[in-house]
């Protein structure tokens, strides 16, 4: 009897596999009808700021920054504000991100798409501490943001795309080396 409870009470609620600032993280999350497992997590800090928690998923865990920019499928970034920025600065630190980890002419290339993700983040105006925002690579469709779980804008076409997004973490030269680390099944 207390087993069969303990067992319905591990189906009704997700197992949390990692609380980062207070920001409890899934262990599991479903995307394009697949499951991906947190491959890891961390905080992104500014200064002496704490500006958001982040968890990556991937269908099976990666270790290193390349295996998990190429693996195929549906992928998340999950993000979880916990100050409010304003949607520009947001926008901003992504380019910037971006930026750092691609030459001039793949920026070149990827300008459009990133005026597009750029106009679906001014949409929110503001990322607010508590909000949820999620980057989610959609096969078939592209990337999907979405805020507090509604998609916002329109998918951004391309898988090189999404794979720039997450050299802002991944890359060679991250916006943190040790949330590089963290996302990769390190400590942070």
């Amino acid at each position: 009897m207390v087993f069969r409870f303990l067992l319905l009470l591990w189906i009704a609620f997700p197992l949390c596999a990692a609380e980062i600032a207070g920001v409890k993280l899934d262990d599991m999350e479903r995307v394009a009808q697949t499951e991906l497992a947190l491959n890891g997590a961390g905080l992104r800090k500014r200064a002496f700021f704490q500006v958001y928690a982040i968890g990556l998923y991937l269908p099976e865990k990666k270790a290193t920054a390349a295996d998990a920019i190429g693996a195929p499928g549906a992928k998340r970034v999950a993000i979880h504000m916990l100050r409010d920025v304003g949607a520009e600065p947001f926008s901003d630190a992504l380019m910037s991100g971006m930026k750092d980890n691609h030459s001039e002419s793949d920026m070149k290339a990827l300008e459009p798409r990133i005026k597009q993700l750029a106009a679906t983040m001014a949409q929110m105006k503001e990322a607010k501490q508590g909000m949820r925002i999620t980057l989610d690579w959609l096969p078939g469709a592209g990337t999907q943001v979405t805020v507090q779980g509604k998609p916002t804008g329109a998918p951004i076409p391309g898988e090189d795309f999404y794979r720039a997004l997450l050299r802002i973490w991944l890359g060679e030269n991250p916006v943190q080396s040790d949330l590089k680390a963290a996302l990769l099944g390190g400590r942070s």
